[in-house]
């Protein structure tokens, strides 16, 4: 993508600076796409309680996820908010919400879709006020009763979809075999405050199948990198694939042209929220104005905490890193002497990076 050269200005140290290619599913172009999604999201964030829930799929359907991505994802995440929601009127009698992100990968790149879903302790009754849910914070749903439904809703969607495309037959025996198998919904226990579940949630966005970070060293056409193993406690290990088959692994997890990826449901979609009028009720206080009143304190102070930034200027507040300040001597200025055309990296160039010298000899 080309860059730029740059030098401080006061210890002479040389650093390339990429230029970013934007693209999602790139290792290093997300960080700051992920920090502004959380600011963001935490002035709208509901001042309650959140359950953190996973939807999984079995393996026996990656096939049919192979042979048509989009139509699986979509299928998944309608599966989800049905059983979500359906959950939410015939337990509580209330519209509910739920904010979704897709994750398509475990740990060694192998295909593993899932849903990691964020459910707020509120929901919108049919009287027309809100109303706390969950059970004492220690569960939202009996999860034996959502991995029932989900499966049922999931692969009665699918066969519908399959049967209108005239494609049925093909993935027929492997969804018999997908009723017959356990499926899993992990919910845990509600968690602290809105800004913490936001920041917990943000582990979760703007992630691809694998950090730069994680990749230990590439020799001899093989690829070695970090991954937990949950079969043994979720103990790090190095694995090492050849380099076509990590290739082929980190290919599966490109998502269709323009799919969105992160979605909002019921009270969080952007529609519903306009046509509510925010009044909110704290557990164990019949007083609907009180949740209100807290929740447009929370937009004020926020609104006034966040004076008119720069995208530099927002960036290093969200992130504590000033891109033009020198990372090795903290006071100088790092400045462009030389735009990098598109070719691949110059040489020359230390492990880390950098190259020492003097910027007036340069």
């Amino acid at each position: 993508m080309g860059g730029h050269e740059q030098a401080c200005d006061q210890c002479g140290v040389v650093r390339y600076s990429y230029n970013s290619c934007g693209d999602r599913h790139c290792p290093t172009c997300q960080a700051s796409k992920q920090a502004i999604w959380i600011d963001d999201l935490l002035r709208t964030t509901l001042p309650v309680r959140h359950y953190h829930l996973v939807f999984t799929v079995p393996h026996q359907l990656n096939g049919l996820c192979l042979h048509n991505g989009r139509l699986y994802y979509d299928t998944l995440f309608e599966a989800v908010w049905h059983t979500l929601r359906t959950f939410g009127y015939t337990r509580y009698g209330v519209e509910t919400g739920a904010l979704c992100v897709l994750h398509t990968w475990g740990q060694n790149l192998s295909l593993h879709p899932h849903l990691h879903c964020l459910v707020p302790e509120a929901g919108y009754s049919l009287s027309g006020t809100w109303k706390t849910i969950g059970h004492q914070g220690l569960y939202l749903y009996p999860v034996q009763q959502l991995s029932a439904v989900f499966k049922a809703a999931f692969l009665g969607r699918i066969k519908r979809a399959l049967a209108k495309r005239g494609e049925l037959g093909l993935f027929n025996s492997v969804l018999q075999e997908a009723y017959t198998v356990n499926w899993v919904v992990h919910c845990e226990p509600s968690l602290a405050s809105p800004d913490h579940v936001v920041g917990y949630l943000g582990q979760y966005t703007h992630r691809v199948a694998i950090t730069n970070q994680r990749i230990l060293g590439i020799a001899e056409g093989k690829v070695t990198f970090m991954a937990k193993d949950y079969r043994h406690s979720g103990i790090k290990r190095p694995v090492t694939l050849d380099g076509v088959e990590f290739l082929r692994r980190f290919t599966l997890h490109i998502l269709p042209h323009r799919f969105v990826k992160i979605r909002r449901f019921g009270i969080y979609n952007h529609t519903l929220k306009r046509n509510l009028s925010l009044r909110f009720v704290p557990e164990g206080k019949p007083d609907i104005e009180a949740l209100e009143k807290r929740l447009l304190e929370k937009q004020r102070s926020k609104g006034d905490a966040a004076p008119v930034e720069t995208s530099m200027e927002r960036l290093e507040r969200l992130t504590g890193i000033n891109p033009c300040r020198c990372p090795i001597c903290k006071k100088g200025r790092m400045v462009t002497i030389r735009t990098l055309p598109r070719i691949r990296s110059p040489g020359g160039m230390t492990a880390s990076g950098y190259v020492t010298g003097n910027i007036a000899s340069i």
